[in-house]
């Protein structure tokens, strides 16, 4: 069966083998006879495959012992006859599974079920055969490397593995090969590593390549076992290619209205690089127009922006050109020996004429005017021209909005500025116009300032009114300033004196202090003011400018007793309030015009208080019935809760006074007694009594009320013919008597002098 050692144990002992003191060791007799078993992998045969034998010399062929096999696949894998020791593998076994199996076999006497030798171990070793292909760590493998790198340069290693017995045979001797991706990289047969194979590989070429290694076993020899992987390879970008320009010249136009930093036009140079070794500056390195116009870098789209860097003039140049240069940011080092890593362009920029509104020869005008200067003098002149070349009439005009007041006028042809108005500097001394300027259609506006110069037009004044007191047995003093609206180049000088018909017997003395300002002293000791108790000081005050002006203030000096330390204790109640700077005859009309007033107030109070009450009945032949005006509303004709009707028109039926019933007082008043003199009375006399018992009656209510009262008197042949009398007459009265009326009065005593009927 193909043994390949072995081993007969045969009674006697083996000799050279020493303990570790020196003595010789005696190995002590051992009964079996047995083999050391190999075994092939993969066994595909129709048969189980034999192992080998057991057998003891113990065995006398009679079939009295039995051998039994324990240990690793004991009765799975390997089976044994237990009557001749045969030993066999029931199933196929793979090496890289398992290599080595370790069992135990033992004989027993079947009649004793002794064991007639020690139970003895021994190994089954499987034996390698190439059934496996070598596996890579990965199916797919990525690398990248920097284009134009050179010949030989590492990209990656490669790993592939081999499940066989590296130490039997060259079943797991693996080789590298590349199938695909030659004369571009090569692999290293042992080791796996890929390089570059050829120099200067560019980017730009190509990109991306993809490399198949193959591995093989045995060695690489015919009949081994290989796998393969792919390995993706991407060349990375590096600073090799400097910009470079489409085109040599560049065309843009622009308006001449451009204002700074209007974009013109892009301008790209074309760089086949990546990343930051494409990025680009733009610069503009010479031209005639290199002040006026720039060119910036749009970081995104790597392009050149050209703006309008000063404001341009048709009139004055039409046509730019400027050297623009393109270069890489990012320079490498290794490539500077390709040349330089930048490019020029030239780029015409021609200016467009637009129509453009006037300019004037200054950004805005100062204007000074005498304040005294005549209404039509000119002033001053603004000048404005057309820049375009067809040089149009130019027109002037005031914005109205800024000289609401229209002081002041331009001549539309040739800008000169008069007055329309008089002019006050204390009133305005600054003036801010705005002259427009037209053209066709364009219009241009500038400001002008006007400053009012001042003359001396206003006579100084005291700054405040001013008023002092003296004692009647004390000297005055006060300090009195002045003010002046105009304003001098040299500034104020006031002088200040008396009236002159004040300073033939003066009371008082004026002292200029020589600072704009004066003392008012006293002449003379005691002052009574039961003779005067107020005294009034006109002072003239004057100022220096030419022509000199001067006006006359008032100072108010009164009267007042002081005490010992000359404080103020008492004056006069009849002050004077003037002020300063009135002439007398403004004071007296002012003085004259309040008595008016006073006057027409007095007479009005007068008249009003004794205004009266015009009588309804005048003539004692008016007989018509009273009339009640009241604001509530009442109930009717029986309503004589106000006012007894029946009373009033028969004074001697009349009861004694009573409370009112139309309101319930809240304190009860006394009720006034009056004599009772009708006899003889008048209604008039009667009315008016009665209305003053009204005004004095506290309670009364407290709305106004109307109280009309009629009374025809008692020298009537007819007597009264009102039915309110029935109130209080008792009985039905006797009518017959109007049929001796005559006929005028005959419809009434048709009405009441027959009897009723049934």
């Amino acid at each position: 069966v193909g043994w390949d050692q072995c081993l007969h144990c045969s009674p006697g002992a083996i000799t050279g083998l020493s303990g570790n003191d020196g003595e010789t060791l005696h190995r002590t007799k051992r009964g079996w006879m047995w083999n050391q078993f190999f075994l092939l992998e993969e066994y595909t045969g129709p048969d189980t495959q034999y192992v080998g034998k057991l057998h003891t010399d113990q065995d006398k062929g009679d079939g009295n012992l039995k051998y039994i096999l324990t240990g690793d696949g004991a009765g799975s894998l390997f089976i044994i006859d237990e009557n001749t020791g045969d030993i066999h593998a029931a199933k196929k076994l793979d090496r890289e599974e398992k290599s080595l199996y370790v069992l135990r076999a033992k004989a027993i006497d079947r009649k004793t079920g002794r064991q007639v030798e020690p139970e003895s171990e021994f190994i089954i070793k499987i034996h390698d055969i190439n059934d496996n292909e070598p596996k890579f760590t990965k199916d797919m493998y990525t690398a990248s490397i920097p284009e134009m790198s050179g010949v030989g340069t590492s990209v990656i290693q490669v790993t592939a593995t081999d499940a066989d017995d590296a130490n039997y045979g060259n079943s797991a001797k693996v080789v590298y090969s590349i199938l695909q991706g030659q004369p571009y990289f090569s692999v290293d047969p042992e080791t796996g590593i890929i390089k570059t194979a050829l120099p200067d590989m560019s980017r730009e070429n190509r990109e991306q390549y993809q490399v198949v290694i193959q591995a093989k076993d045995m060695g690489g020899q015919m009949g081994g076992l290989s796998g393969t992987t792919t390995v993706n390879i991407t060349l990375t970008d590096v600073n090799d290619n400097p910009p470079r320009f489409p085109q040599s010249t560049y065309q843009f136009s622009s308006p001449e209205s451009a204002p700074p930093g209007t974009p013109l036009g892009r301008i790209k140079a074309n760089d086949p690089d990546l990343g930051e070794n494409a990025e680009i500056e733009y610069s503009i390195s010479n031209g005639d127009g290199s002040d006026m116009f720039d060119i910036i870098t749009d970081k995104d789209t790597q392009e050149g922006i050209i703006t309008v860097k000063k404001q341009l003039d048709f009139e004055n140049k039409m046509l730019y050109t400027l050297r623009v240069e393109a270069t890489n940011t990012h320079l490498d080092p290794r490539f500077l020996q390709l040349g330089p890593f930048k490019d020029t362009a030239l780029v015409k920029i021609s200016v467009e004429d637009i129509d453009e509104p006037p300019v004037f020869n200054r950004p805005s005008y100062l204007i000074e005017v005498d304040e005294d200067a005549k209404e039509g003098s000119i002033i001053g002149q603004v000048v404005a021209q057309d820049p375009d070349v067809t040089k149009n009439t130019i027109k002037y005009s005031v914005d109205r909005h800024t000289d609401l007041d229209r002081i002041f006028n331009i001549y539309s042809g040739n800008g000169s500025l008069f007055i329309s108005k008089p002019l006050d500097r204390e009133e305005t001394p600054w003036h801010n116009i705005t002259v427009i300027a037209t053209e066709i259609r364009k219009k241009h506006r500038i400001p002008v300032f006007i400053r009012i110069l001042d003359i001396n037009d206003h006579a100084p004044e005291f700054a405040k009114y001013y008023e002092t007191f003296v004692c009647e047995n004390a000297k005055a003093g006060q300090t009195v300033s002045a003010v002046d609206k105009d304003e001098p180049p040299r500034g104020h000088k006031f002088f200040f004196e008396l009236v002159p018909e004040f300073a033939v017997h003066p009371n008082f003395s004026i002292v200029d202090n020589k600072d704009n300002t004066a003392g008012i002293m006293t002449r003379r000791n005691g002052y009574s003011r039961s003779k005067t108790s107020t005294y009034l000081l006109p002072v003239i005050i004057f100022d220096n400018d030419y022509p000199i002006q001067s006006s006359t203030g008032t100072l108010t000096i009164r009267v007042c007793a002081c005490d010992s330390r000359g404080n103020m204790q008492s004056c006069n109640a009849e002050a004077l309030l003037l002020s300063a700077g009135l002439s007398t005859g403004a004071l007296v009309a002012i003085f004259l015009c309040i008595i008016i007033l006073l006057v027409l107030v007095v007479l009005f109070a007068a008249l009003k208080r004794q205004r009266k009450k015009e009588p309804l009945i005048i003539s004692k032949d008016d007989v018509r019935d009273n009339i009640v005006t009241y604001n509530d509303e009442g109930g009717g004709e029986e309503d004589t809760q106000a006012f007894d009707i029946g009373t009033l028109r028969n004074p001697e039926a009349r009861e004694e006074s009573k409370m009112r019933r139309d309101v319930i007082p809240e304190t009860i008043f006394q009720i006034r007694r009056t004599t009772p003199l009708w006899e003889n009375i008048d209604v008039q006399d009667f009315i008016h009594r009665r209305l003053k018992e009204n005004d004095s009656d506290p309670a009364a209510p407290p709305y106004d009320s109307l109280a009309t009262y009629a009374y025809e008197g008692n020298d009537s042949i007819a007597n009264s013919l009102s039915s309110l009398e029935s109130l209080t007459t008792d009985g039905n009265q006797d009518y017959d008597y109007l049929s001796d009326w005559g006929p005028r009065f005959k419809k009434l005593a048709d009405m009441y002098g027959g009897e009723d009927s049934d």
